[in-house]
């Protein structure tokens, strides 16, 4: 009885939609309602806008994802170490997540900008003036965005689970006549792996919301090198085609179930052994 208004709620607004996401994959349209078969899922890899959002979306996380990850664990592991003013560098790696995202947006356009203050720099050093915005180089400001947004909170995880290592092992290693990389690697690493595999899982998901700021750094239809797969979705809503809409969600969908699937399966291959622990 406790738990039956949060089943209610998540069947309502999660089960019950993603049926119909699914039903809507199937039909030719909202209203005739006639089953195509997999006819939209066909024509969707046929799509040309389609194929460049998948590939545009697949380059971006390839790259944000491991450098979210890597960078929030050397930041971790830097703090960690008792290095002077300690505290204020963490509270400025924190200070974005209290931005909101129109502020963060407004300051990368002063930045990134044909007539900002980057290619002003640029040009002083006798560099050329560079269309961020417009090019294929605003994948790198949508990454860089995406890190300075994102490696605070990833950092402040990676402090925590690096405090519940146990020293006793350390130690014992270092006994042993382990140096510093073996320790890292057989020791602080194998204990890390639960909190790599969330901290991967949340920068996946935060990836595939990094519309937001493009969208409103660019517009619905930016370069095409920036041209995400929320891009095509929220373009294919506008114009009421739910069927492609509803195919790409799918799509979405059945790949990172994919993903997570793997990225279970290798964290509990490694980290079977603590696990019996």
């Amino acid at each position: 009885m406790f738990l039956a208004p949060s089943l209610l709620g998540v069947l309502i607004f999660f089960v019950l939609p993603f049926v119909v996401v699914i039903f809507f994959s199937f039909v030719d349209n909202p209203i005739s309602k006639r089953f195509v078969g997999l006819t939209n899922y066909i024509n969707a890899i046929q799509n040309s806008a389609f194929r460049t959002a998948v590939g545009n979306t697949l380059l971006f996380s390839v790259i944000a994802i491991p450098l979210a990850v890597i960078l929030g664990m050397a930041l971790a592991f830097l703090l960690d170490a008792g290095i002077p003013m300690k505290s204020q560098l963490r509270s400025c790696f924190l200070t974005p997540l209290m931005v909101p995202i129109a502020s963060i947006v407004l300051i990368f356009q002063v930045l990134f900008d044909y007539n900002g203050v980057v290619n002003v720099v640029l040009q002083k050093f006798g560099g050329t003036q560079v269309d961020w915005l417009k090019s294929s180089s605003g994948l790198f400001v949508i990454i860089l965005m995406f890190l300075w947004k994102n490696l605070g909170y990833n950092m402040i995880l990676f402090l925590s689970a690096i405090g519940n290592i146990p020293g006793d092992i350390i130690e014992v290693a270092q006994l042993d006549g382990a140096g510093r990389f073996q320790v890292f690697w057989h020791v602080k690493l194998r204990y890390l792996s639960p909190m790599i595999m969330f901290t991967t899982i949340l920068s996946m998901i935060n990836s595939f919301k990094v519309f937001r700021e493009v969208y409103l750094l660019i517009g619905e239809y930016p370069y095409g090198a920036l041209y995400m797969l929320q891009h095509y979705m929220n373009n294919t809503f506008g114009s009421a085609d739910y069927q492609k809409l509803s195919t790409a969600a799918i799509y979405m969908s059945l790949v990172m179930i994919v993903i997570l699937g793997i990225m279970f399966a290798v964290e509990h291959h490694f980290g079977k052994d603590l696990e019996e622990e």
